[in-house]
């Protein structure tokens, strides 16, 4: 038993890489126009209200906007977040724009030396949201048909955000990064020269095209392995195993898919019966801090070349999901 088990443990990934494979064949269908409406998905929603912020973040980090930002809100970001007033950059960015500028733009200060390791642990934890356009527009008008319930998780989603950043202020702060030297110059880049604008708006685009083909990936893979998880009854098996704890099966469904991608998540939850009304409310607010398993593998893409630690982004996520949740109660 301990041979079976260590041999499951060692080849444990190549073992579901290959389930992978047979199930992309013999649901092939199915899957095919689950990839089409995931590529549809980022086609006409994703990459026309996410692709001009990533150039916008890019443009930033090449101006002295962030070192300006920097010396205004460094009295205010210190003492309340433990972070450099630099970093109120990936705040305002990683709030209005949505699922993963936040991370980018903290992988943006880390690399310009801006923040140290630590800092921009402690920055992904609450930085990386769900943006106004999409609580607002598609979860609040869209699927819910209500721009005032649209406005409560909006807010409650913020708050939640920033109650994480005060609680995340004590994480490693007792540690320093020895490979990271705070200096002023670091921070401050000389004035652009027209001469190099085109040039940074070429290298600009170029880094943000490859992030947004890299998101478009994980929205297409993750609309398969959803279609995957139906087509196989993995999904019927789930929702019967906890409908025997007394949980609704449509309530189950929704947090199921919520937690592996949230735009799909949300969509059913948004589809709950009226009895349910409250709860789906609540369960929305939660997804919606989570971000669900795609956007978190998004994340652990971007800020793994910088070396910093998913740990924090994920229980940073937990919480905010669950301070969210309490907001909304609250509000509604």
């Amino acid at each position: 038993m301990n041979f079976i088990v260590i041999s499951i443990r060692k080849y444990f990934f190549t073992i579901i890489f290959i389930l992978f494979t047979i199930c992309l064949l013999l649901f092939s269908n199915n899957n095919l126009i689950a990839a089409q409406n995931g590529l549809a998905l980022w086609a006409t929603k994703v990459l026309p209200t996410l692709f001009p912020f990533f150039v916008a973040t890019e443009l930033l980090c090449q101006t002295n906007f962030t070192y300006i930002l920097g010396k205004i809100l460094n009295k205010f970001m210190k003492p309340v977040f433990n972070v450099p007033g630099e970093s109120a950059v990936a705040i305002i960015l990683g709030t209005i724009s949505g699922y993963p500028v936040g991370a980018k733009v903290v992988c943006n200060l880390k690399s310009q030396k801006i923040i140290s390791k630590i800092e921009a642990e402690r920055l992904i934890a609450y930085t990386n949201n769900s943006g106004p356009l999409f609580i607002l527009g598609t979860v609040g008008i869209a699927l819910f048909g209500n721009k005032t319930l649209g406005i409560t998780l909006l807010i409650s989603h913020i708050l939640a955000s920033l109650l994480v950043g005060y609680c995340f202020r004590f994480w490693k702060k007792n540690k320093f990064d020895i490979n990271y030297r705070e200096t002023k110059f670091n921070s401050k880049l000389t004035p652009m020269k027209i001469s190099d604008i085109g040039e940074i708006l070429g290298n600009s685009i170029k880094k943000a095209i490859s992030t947004i083909l890299l998101i478009g990936g994980f929205i297409v893979i993750f609309s398969v392995i959803l279609s995957i998880l139906e087509s196989s009854g993995i999904l019927v098996i789930c929702t019967e195993l906890l409908s025997s704890f007394g949980i609704p099966k449509e309530i189950s469904l929704s947090t199921i898919y919520g937690i592996i991608e949230l735009t799909n998540g949300v969509n059913l939850t948004a589809t709950l019966s009226s009895s349910y009304y409250t709860l789906s409310i609540l369960l929305t607010s939660f997804l919606l801090g989570f971000g669900g398993i795609s956007v978190l593998l998004q994340v652990y893409s971007i800020i793994a070349k910088e070396g910093i630690s998913i740990k924090p982004y994920f229980y940073g996520k937990l919480l905010q999901g669950f301070f969210s949740v309490i907001f909304t109660f609250i509000l509604i």
